[in-house]
């Protein structure tokens, strides 16, 4: 008969060891989960400007009857077509130019009516946007000409307190059919659309290129 004999300081060292080994794995655990929710708290933060940008331009949309589609993530207005513009058509209608005049004092304003809200919008972009009906290249010139009407008559034939602050913000670019659904016609992809920049996104990505930058060097 082979005899059993147990070494209990051998027993103890394995329990100790396996002790030190959860506690180190219970540390990293809660190291990790504090730096996920400081960096959670980080991203909160540098977002909360934009969510108030956003906030005064639903609400002052709101409050003065403008009737506009706006994106609640990320400020977008889209104004359709058929409000602005004949089908094919780049000379704003009548119906156009009172809708610009409503909208774009209000649009302003909100811009420029803190400082804070002044500081965290870096551009306001004009896009011009078209349908997949027709071709590449002339639905691309349709929507430059249409922003360029569109600038020029916010610019050079209205009047508003902020214009010249709004002028230093302001870009205009044609998309054409890029963004458009390519399988249909849909009228809905024809749009001209205003879209602010954030400067909070701005730092967000200039951190991201800076770790990746960091990380490849």
């Amino acid at each position: 008969m082979q005899n059993f004999t147990w070494d209990s300081e051998s027993g103890n060292t394995e329990d100790d060891d396996a002790s030190t080994y959860l506690s180190i794995g219970d540390l990293m655990s809660g190291l990790l989960m504090f730096f996920v929710l400081l960096f959670i708290t980080a991203l909160a933060q540098i977002d909360e400007p934009k969510r108030v940008v956003i906030g005064n331009v639903i609400g002052e949309m709101k409050s003065n009857n403008i009737n506009v589609k706006v994106n609640p993530e990320t400020g977008d207005i889209s104004i359709q077509e058929s409000i602005l513009f004949a089908q094919g058509s780049t000379e704003l209608k009548p119906q156009g130019k009172d809708f610009l005049r409503r909208f774009i004092p209000v649009y302003s304003r909100v811009i420029f009516s803190k400082q804070e809200i002044e500081n965290e919008v870096s551009r306001v972009v004009i896009e011009g946007h078209t349908s997949s009906e027709g071709d590449d290249k002339t639905n691309m010139e349709l929507s430059v000409l249409r922003v360029s009407s569109v600038y020029k008559f916010i610019f050079y034939d209205m009047n508003f307190t902020t214009k010249s602050s709004l002028s230093h913000k302001i870009l205009a670019a044609g998309r054409g059919e890029i963004e458009a659904d390519k399988t249909r016609d849909n009228p809905a992809n024809r749009k001209v659309l205003f879209r602010l920049q954030f400067r909070s996104d701005e730092l967000v990505n200039k951190s991201y290129i800076k770790k990746y930058q960091d990380k490849n060097k």
